[in-house]
C-alpha cells in the first residue's frame, strides 16, 4: 500500500515541475520577441517622427524594403550564400586543424613546450591586423578570406583543445596502460571520446568566430558577400544596404549557434 501511495504523489510532482518549467519557458520567449517588436517598433517611430534620421539609422521599412528589392534580382541570396560558404569552409578548416594540432601537441609533450609561447602570442594578436598581409601574400580573393576566418579561431581552438586533452583523467589513463594498452588506446578510447562534448562547445564558439572572421577578410578583400555589401553601402552612402547585412548576419549566427545546439541536446540524449 506504501509504495502505491508514493509512486502518484511522486508523478504529481514531477508533472508540476514540467509545468513550471514550460511555463517559464514560455514567457522567457515571450519576452524576447516583446524585446523586438518594441525595439522595431521604437525604431519605426524614431524615423517617422525625426527623432533620429532615416539617411543615417535606416528603418525597419527601409530594410524590409531593400531586402524585398534585392530578393527580386537574387542579389542578397548570391552576397548570403557567398557568406556562408566562406563561414562554412572556414569552420571545417578550423575544427580540423585544432583538432589535429590539439592531438599532435598531446601526443608529443616537448613540442608542446617548445609551440605553447607561440600560439599564446598569435592567439592574442588581433586578426585585423593580419588581414593587409594575407592580401599582399595571397592576393585579393576568396584564399586571403578564408585565412583570415580560419586565424580568427583557429588557434584559441588547439589551445583550449590541448588543455582538456592533458587534463583527461588521469586514472583511466594509467587503467589501459596497466592492462597493456598503447598511447593511441588512450587517445582513440579515453581522451577523445572524453573531450566529445568539450568539443562541441568549442564549435558552437567557432562558428561565430568563423562568422567574424570571413566579415573581416570581405572587408579588405571580397567582391561579393555580405561584407562586400557593408563596405559598400557605406561608401557611396547606401546605409540601408549596411543595416540590412548586419541585420541578415544577427540571423545567420543565430540559425548557426542554434543548429550545432540542436546537435549538441541530440549528443546528450544518445
Amino acid at each position: 500500500m506504501a509504495k502505491s501511495t508514493d509512486k502518484p504523489a511522486f508523478s504529481s510532482s514531477h508533472q508540476a515541475f514540467l509545468r513550471q518549467y514550460h511555463r517559464r519557458k514560455r514567457i522567457i520567449r515571450f519576452l524576447q520577441l516583446l524585446i523586438i517588436v518594441f525595439f522595431l517598433a521604437f525604431w519605426e517611430i524614431a524615423t517617422r517622427i525625426g527623432l533620429v534620421d532615416s539617411f543615417i539609422f535606416s528603418s525597419p521599412s527601409r530594410v524590409a524594403g531593400t531586402f524585398l528589392a534585392m530578393s527580386a534580382d537574387g542579389s542578397v541570396f548570391y552576397h548570403t550564400g557567398i557568406t556562408l560558404l566562406e563561414t562554412f569552409v572556414s569552420f571545417a578548416l578550423v575544427n580540423i586543424l585544432g583538432i589535429f594540432i590539439a592531438i599532435l601537441l598531446w601526443w608529443n609533450e616537448n613540442l608542446a613546450k617548445v609551440l605553447e609561447p607561440y600560439l599564446v602570442v598569435l592567439n592574442s594578436l588581433p586578426k585585423s591586423a593580419l588581414a593587409p598581409v594575407f592580401i599582399v601574400w595571397l592576393g585579393n580573393n576568396v584564399k586571403t578570406i578564408i585565412v583570415a576566418a580560419v586565424s580568427v579561431a583557429v588557434f584559441s581552438t588547439i589551445i583550449t583543445l590541448y588543455t582538456n586533452f592533458i587534463n583527461t583523467e588521469e586514472d583511466k589513463k594509467k587503467l589501459i596502460l596497466t592492462l597493456g594498452g598503447s598511447k593511441m588506446d588512450i587517445l582513440l578510447k579515453v581522451v577523445i571520446p572524453g573531450n566529445i562534448p568539450q568539443i562541441i562547445s568549442i564549435m558552437k564558439v567557432n562558428i561565430g568566430l568563423s562568422l567574424v572572421g570571413v566579415i573581416i577578410g570581405e572587408f579588405l578583400a571580397a567582391k561579393a558577400g555580405l561584407g562586400y555589401l557593408i563596405i559598400y553601402g557605406s561608401q557611396v552612402f547606401k546605409l540601408d544596404y549596411v543595416i540590412m547585412s548586419i541585420v541578415i548576419l544577427c540571423i545567420l549566427a543565430t540559425f548557426l549557434y542554434q543548429l550545432l545546439s540542436y546537435f549538441e541536446k541530440r549528443y546528450h540524449r544518445n
